[in-house]
């Protein structure tokens, strides 16, 4: 099972510098907006970095891009900001090995990215009048757990069967919470998994393509 954490906190600190920054990152973050007020509040959060878009003013959120990225740091409350950091600390390390730093860092902030794409392309097309408000690292995790889903479904050699029902059992039960709680955005989810999986793919033929 790869999933399972057996490092000591050093060893992991050595071995996986990129999770532990972005850990890091966040942590920090929520802090930072927490003290200054309300997290819950989508105008605080707008604030400080919230990904916003509007059907009609600003649809895809490209007047201010940077918002793609600051809001990947950014956590709705104490119980997001965990379950989104106990996912990095778990699940995350094994790609970062797998894909090394700097390409990991690179996955990571692309699947955030069209985590937040993806969401602002669907509340187009549902003609959504209000401002989208977004904030999480869920659409970058979600990328990992796509990308293991490419490995357990094309490359299943590389993952032993512990750790692909693992992936399946994850996956199953994001998308189904996903619908059973209004506040999480599904669409980003969805918008990171599927960058994930097919990142991956493009970094398995470049990788196989070199052997």
């Amino acid at each position: 099972m790869i999933f399972l954490r057996y490092e000591s906190f050093r060893s992991y600190l050595k071995l996986y510098p990129v999770t532990v920054a972005l850990i890091a990152l966040n942590l920090i973050y929520f802090i930072i907006v927490a003290i200054s007020g309300d997290p819950n509040s989508a105008y605080h959060a707008y604030q400080y970095g919230a990904f916003a878009s509007h059907p009609d003013f600003d649809p895809y959120g490209l007047q201010e891009p940077w918002r793609y990225i600051s809001s990947m740091f950014m956590h709705s409350g104490l119980e997001h900001l965990l379950y989104n950091m106990f996912s990095l600390l778990v699940f995350a390390p094994p790609m970062e090995r797998l894909l090394k730093r700097f390409r990991y860092a690179m996955f990571y902030l692309l699947c955030g990215i069209a985590g937040n794409a993806m969401s602002a392309f669907v509340n187009v097309l549902q003609h959504d009048p209000e401002t989208h408000i977004g904030v999480g690292a869920s659409g970058a995790i979600y990328g990992v757990f796509g990308a293991f889903l490419y490995i357990s479904l094309l490359r299943k050699s590389q993952l032993d069967e512990s750790s692909r029902k693992t992936v399946y059992v994850i996956l199953i039960f994001g998308v189904v919470y996903s619908f059973l709680v209004p506040q999480i955005d599904l669409w980003a989810h969805a918008g990171g998994a599927l960058a994930g999986f097919l990142l991956y793919h493009i970094f398995d033929r470049i990788k196989t393509r070199k052997k």
